[in-house]
């Protein structure tokens, strides 16, 4: 006798479909770990970070440091003298200067300062105005002078516009002179010393011949300080 067929209700359409079998996930133990590693080490470095700059904040706050003032304060002028046959060029210059420590808590130590004479971008004459030998500590909120001294013969090869430029300066009666100092220099603060920092200062002076020797009126300059 033939198995009865059981009841269907609806339609049939053949056996059931088994459930989609689970991804699997492969763990990446050392990719995981390595970011782990990388998150700590960009953490410490953006906290080192804040704190030097906190740090240099509050040092700044503190002792509220500032740059040296430079002033021209005296000038004399007794010889200019130019041959544009040979190219020589006979000068004699004194200038005076006076630096300021304007800090209330750092010291300088001026280790060496060398000034250069220029006139018409030439460079005619340079000056050691401080070396090892003369070389000094300046204490907060004080004045100390300086001086340069530029004499001599020296060829200097001018061109024709600036050999006119020199002809019109003698014809006005004063001359316009470019001076840059090359400071060395050391800040003091308690008993902590710097290393060495090497501003530039600039100075521009108009300066008339003296006649027959007597010194000539000379309107102090202040000059640019340039770190």
């Amino acid at each position: 006798m033939a198995d009865k067929q059981p009841h269907l209700n609806g339609a049939y359409y053949g056996p059931a479909i088994p459930p989609p079998a689970q991804p699997r996930y492969r763990h990446h133990h050392g990719r995981t770990c390595c970011c782990c590693l990388f998150g700590i080490l960009w953490k410490i470095l953006v906290t080192l970070i804040v704190l030097v700059g906190l740090a240099i904040l509050i040092f700044w706050l503190v002792v509220q440091p500032r740059s040296f003032k430079f002033h021209v304060t005296e000038a004399d002028l007794t010889q200019f003298d130019y041959n544009a046959d040979n190219s020589t060029l006979q000068y004699s210059m004194v200038l005076n200067f006076t630096a300021r420590n304007p800090n209330k808590k750092l010291n300088i130590y001026y280790d060496k300062v060398e000034a250069l004479a220029f006139y018409e971008d030439a460079r005619f004459s340079n000056y050691d105005v401080i070396t090892h030998m003369n070389s000094f500590r300046q204490y907060t909120k004080s004045s100390s002078p300086m001086s340069a001294v530029f004499s001599g013969e020296k060829v200097v090869i001018l061109d024709n516009g600036q050999v006119s430029e020199l002809n019109q300066d003698k014809s006005d009666g004063a001359y316009d002179f470019y001076v840059r100092l090359n400071f060395r220099i050391r800040y003091r603060l308690g008993d902590l010393i710097s290393g060495d920092f090497k501003p530039k200062v600039k100075c521009h002076i108009k300066l008339p011949l003296a006649n027959n020797g007597s010194e000539t009126l000379f309107q102090t300059t202040k000059c640019d300080v340039d770190y």
